[in-house]
């Protein structure tokens, strides 16, 4: 019989490891506490559409990775987004000189990991507390009182600060990613039935609430009736407000997104919040991934590196190759 690995989390690191270790023929098992894919990479179904809520786009530097990328695009997953991007700051917008290739997937952020998941067995809506080791092997407990097992090895792709609970088995890999601070995004989507007037289709915020501001139609593939945005907070300010009630941060970033877009902005038709309790490490690593060999025992994330997708995806290769070299 051979026994299976276990995969915590069906995040961008979590699907690019189990794509790693299905390739090598191994028996992989996903579990994931959200409805379905994508982690941060995962799009919100409303009555405007789908919107990107979490990752706005990706960037693509490592050969590995633009590689990887290539092949998503054969796929028709990831198209390359060329929005009119723009600066705000000191009350100012002026046209941003960015020459950088963006990424998007097609028709919503989700499209890659939906993609991934092919072939790959997952529990969603499981909720994992604790992995603990059995006789010989591991085990999965999840909040229901569930016991999932046995798996020869796990692989922990969720961020910091719930990999650090799971990982308590080797309190040294458990140690680092406690040390790993997250911080938070609060995120808005309003819808207009009125085109806003600006030629604005991306821009990087400066001394405002805002840090991003984003036309979630100027992506392609989208197919939308209102002229739906999505606004990013800073980290600052979503730590300060973190919990202000939804209405209120709608409010109050609504509020900045009319002093800076440089048009009239009627009251939105369609609007939504929604809490990144963990949306970005708060500093890069160099660890790839956090690797107990000899218990078996992984973890990985944007957390392990540079915080953005390709990160996660690296990180999940890196875990997938030190736990088959192992084996060998």
């Amino acid at each position: 019989m051979t026994v299976p690995i276990a995969i915590i989390g069906a995040g961008i690191a979590g699907l690019s490891a189990a794509q790693a270790l299905k390739n090598a023929g191994k028996d992989v098992r996903l579990f994931d506490k959200g409805h379905g894919s994508g982690g941060r990479m995962a799009s919100k179904r409303s009555e405007a559409g789908a919107l990107d809520l979490g990752a706005q786009y990706f960037t693509a530097r490592d050969r590995r990775f633009v590689e990887q990328v290539q092949h998503w695009q054969d796929e028709g997953w990831v198209a390359e987004w060329k929005p009119q991007l723009y600066n705000y700051r000191e009350g100012q917008l002026s046209p941003s000189p960015d020459e950088q290739t963006r990424w998007v997937g097609v028709p919503r952020m989700s499209a890659i990991t939906r993609g991934l998941l092919k072939d790959v067995t997952v529990n969603f809506s499981c909720r994992i507390a604790e992995v603990y080791r059995g006789q010989h092997y591991w085990h999965l407990q999840d909040t229901d009182g569930c016991s999932h097992g046995p798996f020869s090895r796990v692989i922990i792709a969720v961020p910091a600060p719930q990999a650090t609970q799971l990982l308590a088995a080797a309190p040294k890999l458990a140690a680092a990613a406690a040390g790993v601070q997250m911080e938070p995004t609060w995120a808005i989507a309003l819808g207009f039935e009125k085109t806003l007037e600006t030629p604005m289709q991306g821009c990087f915020v400066q001394g405002s609430a805002l840090d991003w501001v984003a036309r979630n139609r100027s992506k392609p593939g989208r197919d939308e009736h209102l002229d739906t945005w999505v606004l990013h907070a800073t980290s600052q300010w979503s730590k300060t407000h973190i919990d202000l009630s939804k209405e209120a941060v709608i409010q109050a970033l609504l509020g900045d997104f009319a002093e800076l877009v440089g048009c009239a902005v009627p009251a939105p038709s369609f609007s939504l919040a929604h809490r990144w309790l963990y949306a970005r490490p708060a500093g890069s690593h160099e660890w790839g991934t956090l690797a107990d060999a000899d218990l078996g025992l992984y973890a990985c994330g944007d957390w392990c590196l540079s915080g953005r997708v390709e990160g996660a995806w690296l990180s999940g290769q890196e875990a997938a190759r030190r736990l088959l070299e192992h084996l060998e």
